[in-house]
């Protein structure tokens, strides 16, 4: 019955429409179908997900596009300790001057939020007019970063250890070594 009745809510007030992008507990991609039961939407790797309406009435859902198709496209980037921060932040300013998606109101934006593990952290936000294109939009921006860091010779580090050994007690490793001699 509550299935029933979350259906009808969204049937008649359209928190979700067919081919919104949402994002449920249960999965996320574009909506298909919406009946009084459940919701189907289909994945990015196109598998459907049957949603129980009573989950999307319920639960928090976020809706891409529900109200405009505008949205927030966010790279995270981190580059070596050794890197200038001020360097950063004006490369990282520049990218999206070469994508005719970005949109120059609301302004980029490139922020320093961590000083991370192995990397000084930055994100770099833009607005693009369709959030439909933020997949293939994220995927050039990494390009034109990676490119513009290479141009600058600015270090991308990889996760390091330390690995410390410590000397091993004599008296442990012979009975170890006897131990299996036997």
């Amino acid at each position: 019955m509550n299935n029933f009745v979350s259906g009808l809510i969204l049937l008649f007030e359209r928190p979700i429409k067919i081919g919104d992008w949402v994002v449920t507990s249960s999965g996320e991609g574009i909506v298909k179908k919406i009946s009084v039961r459940s919701t189907e939407i289909e994945t990015f790797d196109r598998s459907s997900i049957l949603v129980p309406n009573s989950e999307l009435i319920s639960n928090s859902v976020t809706n891409w596009t529900h109200k405009s198709r505008l949205g927030r496209v966010t790279v995270a980037v981190g580059v070596a300790y050794k890197e200038d921060p001020d360097q950063i932040i004006e490369i990282l300013s520049k990218v999206p001057e070469n994508f005719e998606q970005a949109l120059k109101f609301p302004e980029p934006q490139v922020l320093f939020t961590s000083f991370g593990a192995s990397s000084l952290d930055f994100e770099l936000r833009f607005f693009i007019p369709d959030i439909m294109d933020a997949l293939s939009t994220r995927t050039q921006t990494r390009i034109a970063v990676l490119k513009a860091f290479r141009e600058a010779g600015i270090e991308i580090p990889f996760p390091q250890r330390d690995i410390h050994i410590q000397p091993a007690d004599m008296n442990m490793l012979t009975k170890h070594v006897h131990t299996n001699e036997d």
